[in-house]
Order: structure tokens, then C-alpha cells, then sequence
């Protein structure tokens, strides 16, 4: 490789507090009528005063805790100023040099992504752009959303890792409860900062891009406002493409702000790139400075969650999922409370029983663990449901778990049985018995089906004895169909070799 890539992101969250961050106005607007939503504070009308919204303070401190920040004791806010048509006031109320929260880092696949900063302020309005129209057309209902923000270290090396810190990020925002951060609805918003350098040529140094002796550094590129994962790294892997297309023709790349069209998969440019001098920053004036107590931040303490990254190395270790199972049930925070809650019912269901086997192989927790992912999933998932509206209680699930583990009933009964479940809640032994699945382990009647089956395939039941022996595989189908799935394949199985062996 001749060329370094260096990445670096700033991330928007929007903060779901239940007023905007400088007013009383409601800081929910989805599907209201433009313009409806708003007061003198949030239209930037002179002689008005904001009022900092505590909530959003925490929310902020919160995060900055979650992912190991150092904690500002003495932050304030700063006016950063810039003309936009949807910045009412003409500038925004933002933080510069003392963040609420400095120096942390987030997990990725096993390395620490260091974060430069996490700081809180406003939101903008939104700009209505039509084609056919010489206008533009403004809604300031969005104007005052508290707005987190996080900034990382140039320290990411690829998109893929890019694409992956977002994901972990947005898991810690719905962990910690304080923003959706849907992507695409606009509540999550990042921006990469892309440069490639001249391997050997440059150094990481105190938190800079430094050049080694006098070699020349390429500027950073910014892409903005990206709204999905996959154009994160959509747009990451065009950019750097594009940055050494141009170095190897001998082209400088310019210091530049580009967006990303998704339908034609590249970047575009925007404009110049600005830097922290020409937004003029001074302390706000209307804001005295925050003094954050060491009483304060213990409060903070006490109500972190355990995070996502723990709780699945936690899952893994103690319920012995693999690392693929543990991630997926751990991915969203209802689904491991509810995935908990089942693996609680079962551990009662063995002390009950005193299966001492359970307990030391975990075989329960695995198997409901398997039945959660590969089945119960991909149920919500196709109805584009979450865990909370599930009719399945926890106790309920870990009785059917039960009753496969008792062999009381086959996979195929269990499937049945769940969708049942799925569809009308309910007990599952009932629906066993109301169905009629209990599984059947009698011998004699197995072995009466079997013997049956043999005789109606004697040309499967020859080749099976030339050699063939995959065909045991048709004749257990067939005598499953016979008996209306509900004979035991193990024991189908050993009686299937005994006879056709003979």
C-alpha cells in the first residue's frame, strides 16, 4: 500500500429530552405542520434569553461516562457563528474549548477508538429544496433540538471500522435510552473526515497529523450529513478512491466540504472547508458556565445500564454462547432483558429438577438462545416488530425450551408450537395437548411405522441395503409424515438400521 488512510468522525445525535434545549417548546415535531412548533427563543428573536435544558446536560454526561470521557468540571457554552438560511439567530449555541466531555473511547472489534470530545448544542431549522421551484421554503420546528455531538481521534483506518464505531454508538445511545438515533429519520447524523497520506511520511502525534522533517501533508476532506450505514461506508470507500485517483494524476486535493448522493454512490462538492477561526467563537454571554459536582456525577453513575459490549462478553461467558449469538441478542436492549428473563425461568425450572447436567453444560440457555435467534427472530423481524410487542411471556417461552429438552416434544412439533405462540400467546403444553404433539417414544408403536414404511419403498429400502445409506434420511421423513411429525427421530432412527440392517 502506498498511501495511509486516516478517518475521522463527528457524529449528531439528536437527544430526546421532552423540550427543546434552549425553550419550553416540544421537542418532538415529527409529523407536525411546519412552523407550528416554535417560540420567540427557538426563532432567535432579539431580546430573548435561552435557558439550558438540565435533561440534556445529563443526557450528555451520561454518554460521556458510558464511553470513559473525562468530565469537564467547568464547561460553558460558546456562540459559534455562521450565515445559513435555517440558522435563525445567525449563529449557533454550541461548545468550543471546554466540552462537557474530553478524551474517551469506544470499543470496536477488540481496539479503542479514541474520542477527542463530546459536546452539546442546538439544532438547525430544515431547507425545502424543490426542482421546479426558484424558492426555497423554511420549517423551524427542528430549530432547538438538543443536539449531541461526538468527535473522534483521526485514528480509524478503514470504513468498515468507520461503518462498525456507528453501529456501536448508536446501541450505546438506545442502551442509555436518551436518543433513537435512527439514521434515516435524520436523529443520527455523521460526517467523516478523510485524508490519505504518503506512507512514512507523516506521524500521529499529541492528538495531530504531524509530517516527518518537512514532507507536506494532504488536506482533509469532509463528507457530511450521511444517513445510513452502508453510506457510511459507501461513501468512506468512494472518497478514498477518489483522494488517490487524483494524487496519482498529480492533483492536489483540496481542504473541501462534500455530501454524498447515494443514488449515484459518490461524493460531491460543496463547498470550501471552513476551520474553527472563521466561525468566530466567544462565550455565550446569556449562559453562565457549568460547574459539574463530584455529587452530581455520582448520581450520573448510579443509573448506567451495563453496556451493550459488556453484556455480551458477560452472556457469552456465563450462559456459553458464541460470540455471534451473544452480539445479536444483545443488540437491542429489550430483546437481552427478555433473553434474561427466559434464561432466569430455566435456571428455576433446573433447580427445581436438580439437572445438575443443565446447569453444568448450560444446554437450556444455548438452546433457548438458538430457538430466540434462529426462530422466534426472524418472526419479528418479517412483521417489522420489536421484543415489546411480543404475546410470548418469558415464562411461557422457557416452557416450550423445556419441553424440547424433555423430549416431550420433536423440533418440528416446537416450531409449530412457537408459531402458535406467536400468534395468540398461551401456554405451550396446552397447545401441545390441544394439537395432539406430544411426542411418541413407544417402541412398539415406532417400530409398527416403521415396518409400514419399509414395505411401501422396497426399491429405497434395496437400495438402502446396497449401500445407499442416505436414504435413511427419506425413510425417517416418511414415517415422520405417517405418524403427523410427532415420533421421536432418534429412536425412528435406531429402529430404521435395525430393520433395514437385517
Amino acid at each position: 500500500m502506498k498511501y495511509d488512510v486516516i478517518i475521522g468522525l463527528e457524529i449528531h445525535a439528536e437527544l430526546k429530552t421532552k423540550s427543546k434545549m434552549f425553550c419550553s417548546c416540544d421537542n418532538n415535531s415529527e409529523n407536525t405542520k411546519p412552523n407550528t412548533n416554535v417560540c420567540p427563543i427557538c426563532l432567535g428573536h432579539p431580546g430573548t434569553l435561552p435557558l439550558p435544558n438540565h435533561e440534556a446536560i445529563n443526557f450528555t454526561l451520561l454518554t460521556g461516562l458510558a464511553l470513559h470521557c473525562k468530565i469537564n468540571r467547568f464547561s460553558k457554552f460558546d456562540r459559534k457563528n455562521y450565515f445559513y438560511p435555517d440558522l435563525p439567530k445567525g449563529y449557533q449555541i454550541s461548545q468550543y474549548d471546554l466540552p462537557l466531555c474530553y478524551e474517551g473511547y469506544l470499543e470496536v472489534n477488540d481496539e479503542n477508538i479514541s474520542i477527542t470530545r463530546i459536546h452539546l448544542e442546538e439544532d438547525t431549522g430544515k431547507s425545502a429544496h424543490f426542482k421546479q421551484e426558484d424558492y426555497s421554503l423554511l420549517d423551524f420546528n427542528r430549530a432547538g433540538t438538543p443536539l449531541m455531538e461526538l468527535v473522534t481521534e483521526p485514528v480509524i483506518k478503514d470504513a468498515a471500522q468507520a461503518k462498525k464505531f456507528c453501529q456501536n454508538y448508536q446501541q450505546i445511545l438506545r442502551y442509555l435510552d436518551i436518543s433513537n438515533a435512527d439514521m434515516e429519520k435524520g436523529e443520527m447524523r455523521c460526517e467523516a473526515n478523510i485524508s490519505i497520506q504518503e506512507r512514512g511520511k507523516w506521524e500521529y502525534r499529541d492528538g495531530l497529523i504531524v509530517p516527518i522533517k518537512k514532507n507536506k501533508l494532504n488536506p482533509k476532506v469532509e463528507v457530511k450529513n450521511i444517513n445510513s450505514f452502508r453510506s457510511v461506508e459507501k461513501a468512506i470507500n468512494f472518497e478514498i478512491k477518489r483522494q488517490e485517483e487524483a494524487l496519482e494524476k498529480g492533483e492536489k486535493i483540496i481542504a473541501e466540504t462534500r455530501g454524498f448522493d447515494e443514488n449515484k454512490g459518490e461524493t460531491v462538492s460543496q463547498r470550501v472547508k471552513e476551520n474553527s477561526a472563521d466561525y468566530r467563537y466567544f462565550p455565550e454571554p446569556d449562559i453562565p458556565p457549568l460547574n459539574i459536582s463530584e455529587e452530581w456525577l455520582e448520581e450520573l453513575h448510579n443509573k448506567l445500564p451495563e453496556m451493550p459490549q459488556d453484556k455480551t462478553k458477560r452472556f457469552m461467558r456465563e450462559y456459553g454462547l458464541n460470540e455471534n449469538i451473544a452480539e445479536v441478542l444483545t443488540n437491542d436492549k429489550e430483546l437481552s432483558e427478555w433473553t434474561e428473563n427466559v434464561i432466569s425461568e430455566l435456571n428455576a425450572w433446573i433447580e427445581a429438577n436438580g439437572d445438575e447436567a443443565a446447569r453444568q453444560e448450560k444446554h437450556l440457555a444455548r438452546s433457548a438462545a438458538n430457538l430466540i435467534t434462529s426462530e422466534l427472530l426472524k418472526h419479528l423481524n418479517s412483521d417489522n416488530k420489536r421484543i415489546s410487542d411480543l404475546k410470548i411471556s418469558a415464562e411461557n417461552f422457557a416452557e416450550l425450551c423445556c419441553l424440547l429438552y424433555q423430549n416431550k416434544i420433536n423440533s418440528s412439533a416446537g416450531q409449530i408450537i412457537l408459531e402458535k405462540m406467536y400468534q395468540n400467546g398461551g401456554d405451550p403444553e396446552d397447545i401441545m395437548s390441544e394439537l395432539g404433539l406430544e411426542q411418541i417414544d413407544d417402541i412398539a408403536a415406532l417400530e409398527k411405522a416403521v415396518k409400514k414404511i419399509i414395505t411401501k419403498n422396497p426399491i429405497q429400502a434395496n437400495e438402502y441395503k446396497k449401500g445407499k445409506v442416505t436414504l435413511i434420511q427419506f425413510f425417517i421423513g416418511q414415517v415422520m409424515a405417517e405418524t403427523r411429525g410427532k415420533a421421536n427421530p432418534e429412536i425412528v432412527k435406531e429402529i430404521l438400521e435395525k430393520l433395514l440392517g437385517e
